[in-house]
């Protein structure tokens, strides 16, 4: 029996490798899909390529493009530091309408390969307060890929999977290790040093050790760069 396809979009962070697994889980023919976008923290190409290697993934997609050449954001512009974890308000290390950029290439691709379900690990919970994660944006965006495709004329649609929207990153973490998850294989630092190591001091570093804290453990990422 033929089974359904997926595209899953793949960052190497701990949220999107949690998401790949769940589609794992579900029994897809998984094409991951990730993105060299100009981004500070290039090292996640690493880490999402070896996690799609490590799940068995019938391809691994590298999509290259530059969003430096307007940067507007932290993560694209080595004219504005990534700041220490806090604030108010959206912060710089939004990148302008990242998610609606990552999800338009994934509908291309799932349209081409014959997939109906996308998955994309965005959480609106614990997170850093970007527009594009919240439910309201994948809700639309689900509708905008049916009705800009072919699907529209051949009466199905898309379905873009968000399922770790409502949860907290302490259960994240704990889905994701039920279902196999080595967070040592992920990483999620907007800022790493020269190592590859995380800074701990970003948005994203809080978030995560916050969460592996809550659990009474030690992130297995910063175990691997202390040994």
């Amino acid at each position: 029996m033929t089974r359904e396809k997926a595209v899953v979009l793949l960052s190497g962070g701990l949220d999107s490798a949690t998401c790949l697994a769940i589609a794992k889980s579900q029994g897809f023919d998984i094409h991951t899909l990730t993105f060299a976008y100009g981004q500070r923290h290039r090292i996640e190409l690493e880490y999402a390529k070896n996690l799609a290697r490590h799940a068995g993934v019938v391809r691994h997609h590298l999509i290259s493009f530059d969003l430096r050449e307007w940067g507007g954001s932290a993560l694209t512009s080595d004219a504005i530091d990534v700041p220490d974890a806090g604030g108010d308000g959206i912060p710089v290390t939004y990148v302008p309408a990242r998610n609606t950029i990552f999800l338009s290439f994934a509908t291309a691709l799932a349209e081409t390969v014959g997939a109906k379900e996308i998955f994309i690990g965005v959480n609106s919970l614990d997170y850093s307060g970007y527009p594009d994660c919240r439910p309201a944006f994948v809700k639309s965006f689900e509708q905008t890929a049916t009705l800009g495709t072919k699907a529209v004329d051949e009466g199905w649609s898309f379905h873009i999977n968000a399922p770790l929207q409502n949860l907290k990153k302490t259960e994240i973490i704990r889905l994701g290790l039920s279902l196999g998850v080595d967070y040592s294989m992920t990483h999620s630092c907007y800022n790493p040093n020269h190592d590859g190591s995380p800074c701990l001091r970003c948005d994203s570093c809080a978030l995560r050790q916050k969460a592996f804290a809550e659990l009474g453990m030690v992130d297995p990422q910063v175990q691997k760069f202390r040994k």
